[in-house]
């Protein structure tokens, strides 16, 4: 954790605070709301999970919300689960993505990168005429408001229209990215039902093609419930026998025809990563999302019509559902398909360059890779237009912040992020308008009573606690798909503190109002009644330049004992010998506590994570617990089953 107080990485300038969008709805809000006028941004974010209906009811005036039909009130039953926002109203969430062409018509909507790093764009007249087109013709093919649209593509404009072609009649999209296996797709799929499948040839990454219409045909067969298959030939492969062409689909010039739905219609399924089962159906709603993305991106974000909005991500992960919602305030959005470290590690530098990103996302690996590796991105790179740098899907390390304070800019507004799929948005992170403390999070967001809590549900300031949320959000899943009784949903997050939502993080809210984030509580490090997060371990670990990357798990024994081992996977050229082993020991005894030593340092091949890129903790745990490999995880969720093996024989042969 940090120490007391300690002087900040960057501070926004009077002039920066001034200008923000946060700074300026406060403002509004205190004139037409009754928002506090002073105290900042922590007088504001009391008021926003006080005044919970008023807070929300101000974020839709602030962003020219268009309810075709009225709402009775902002908040008719607050009950977590079950929270009702909005009752009454009707809106469509791609007609307000969209907003943007009628005054800005020439202007990019999207900005498309590929492996070749040369951007091409996309007009908002030309996105807005594709959605048109596309959704008139899904209409045609019998979609209906309710049916299920699903994509096997990559980050490519087509996915976007896509996306926006089906929110627009009211059906539920879902997607998985193309490097996602057969089995993988139809564990997701095949929950929901779809009715169209949007696919392509193949894609490209790190410099090879990869063709996918055997997979494809796989797809077709296992999904029964299909009327149309709609080919987007990638790689330029024929359309196979009885699908649709792209390019008929999308050439007339028609616009828009947006079907008014109520506010908690389904607007998308997101998936959780599934390693120890069939994964989670997670549906959120259309006005739930259009409110929560509008507030995150337009305020904690702080994005308008002059930002470029570029996080690297794939449309298997909730990170693209929220860049595209980036259209919502106007930003132009860039979609990079393809490897992030091709030609290069500092390959997505070159594209924030190139692309002209003001805030560009990334993950916390990503990070610690080009640290590792020497990349100097400023010396490189003109990134003057890069405003902020936000990182998630892990936390930041201190040498995260410090690296990029260095290498970016001494002036750069640096985020780390933590939110879920589960909420397709942030419970703490970006603020324009505070400091960044090295290894924290800025602060809790608008409307999200985020608190830390002791296993009693006793509130805890800088101690480390379970992350709960004590009211509802927009975007909290109005339910799992194929759970008709909430059971499954409400054992997800509310079975520990009944009608709290409990995320499943340890975090520890500090005295100032910053946030750090110390990892999965269900994978915790429980020792002698002391709880340690992995993240902390991690990143002391992977400090040392033999060690490429980590995993640790705590074993409780029959006997009543605790075993901690430490998984290495090591760079090239490197040797556990007793020399590394005892630095690394040493590493962890000073930087952390003697506490966090593990018992055993051993050496494996590699670290399995899941299909976006985290590591699988639990499964690996329950492995050595004995847990046979089909019980212990979902095989379709692993990005290399095949090291699972190495964790499983341990377990065998482990006296």
């Amino acid at each position: 954790m940090s120490t007391v107080n300690p002087q900040p990485l960057w501070q926004p300038t009077a002039e920066r605070i001034a200008e923000a969008r946060i700074t300026r709805f406060q403002a509004w809000a205190t004139e037409h709301h009754g928002a506090p006028a002073d105290g900042g941004y922590a007088a504001l974010h009391r008021w926003s999970v006080e005044e919970l209906e008023i807070f929300w009811k101000a974020v839709t005036e602030w962003f020219d919300v268009r309810f075709t039909t009225p709402y009775k009130r902002v908040l008719g039953d607050r009950s977590m689960p079950g929270a009702q926002w909005f009752p009454g109203a009707t809106l469509n969430y791609a007609e307000h993505a969209l907003r943007a062409a009628d005054s800005r018509a020439d202007e990019p909507a999207l900005l498309h990168v590929d492996e070749t790093h040369d951007p091409r764009p996309v007009t908002w007249a030309d996105l807005r005429r594709q959605v048109g087109s596309l959704a008139a013709e899904l209409r045609a093919l019998g979609v209906r408001p309710g049916d299920r649209v699903s994509g096997y593509l990559p980050n490519i404009p087509e996915a976007v229209v896509a996306l926006l072609a089906t929110a627009a009649v009211g059906g539920v999209w879902t997607s998985c990215a193309p490097d996602f296996g057969a089995r993988s797709v139809l564990d997701r799929f095949q929950q929901v039902e779809p009715v169209v499948l949007f696919t392509v040839d193949g894609y490209r990454y790190g410099g090879k093609e990869h063709d996918r219409r055997e997979i494809v045909a796989e797809l077709r067969r296992e999904l029964p419930t299909l009327r149309a298959v709609v080919h987007i030939p990638l790689l330029g492969a024929d359309a196979p026998d009885g699908a649709l062409e792209w390019s008929a689909l999308t050439a007339a010039d028609t616009a828009p025809v947006f079907e008014q739905v109520p506010f908690d219609h389904p607007l998308w399924v997101l998936y959780s990563s599934g390693t120890t089962g069939l994964p989670k159906a997670i549906v959120q709603s259309q006005g739930g999302i259009l409110v929560e993305h509008l507030k995150q991106l337009g305020l904690h974000c702080d994005l308008g019509p002059e930002d470029r909005f570029f996080w690297y991500t794939s449309t298997g992960w909730m990170m693209w559902n929220f860049l595209v919602s980036g259209l919502l305030t106007g930003t132009t959005v860039v979609l990079y398909d393809g490897s992030p470290g091709h030609p290069d590690t500092g390959a997505q530098w070159r594209i924030a360059e190139r692309t002209g990103a003001t805030l560009y996302g990334t993950s916390a690996a990503y990070v610690m890779a080009c640290r590792k590796a020497g990349v100097h991105p400023s010396r490189d790179h003109d990134l003057s237009a890069v405003k902020c740098v936000a990182t998630t899907g892990s936390p930041l390390p201190p040498d995260g912040f410090r690296w990029l304070h260095d290498e970016v800019r001494h002036d750069l507004w640096i985020a780390s992020v933590s939110g879920g799929t589960d909420v397709c948005s942030c419970f703490a992170g970006a603020v324009p308008t505070l400091p960044v403390h090295i290894g924290e999070l800025q602060a809790p967001c608008l409307g999200t009573d985020l608190q830390s809590w002791d296993p009693s549900g006793e509130p805890l300031t800088d101690e480390v606690g379970e992350l709960v949320v004590t009211n509802p959000m927009p975007s909290m899943p109005i339910h799992f798909w194929n759970d008709p009784d909430g059971s499954r949903y409400h054992d997800s997050y509310f079975d520990t503190y009944p009608g709290v939502w409990r995320h499943g993080d340890w975090i520890t809210l500090t005295s100032r109002g910053s946030v750090v984030i110390h990892g999965r509580s269900d994978s915790t490090l429980n020792r002698q009644g002391v709880r340690m997060g992995s993240a902390d371990i991690y990143e002391a670990v992977e400090r040392l330049p033999e060690i490429k990357e980590s995993l640790v798990v705590g074993i409780e024994q029959p006997d009543g004992g605790y075993w901690m081992p430490l998984f290495v996977h090591l760079a090239p050229g490197a040797t556990l010998d007793d020399d590394l082993t005892d630095r690394i020991r040493r590493t962890i005894r000073t930087q952390l506590s003697p506490r966090h030593v593990p018992d055993e340092i051993i050496e494996v091949p590699g670290i399995p994570h899941t299909l976006t890129g985290k590591r699988i903790e639990v499964p690996v745990k329950r492995l050595l617990q004995g847990t046979p490999l089909e019980k212990a995880v979902n095989p379709g969720s692993i990005d290399n089953l095949d090291l699972l093996a190495h964790y499983q024989e341990l377990a065998r042969t482990r006296p």
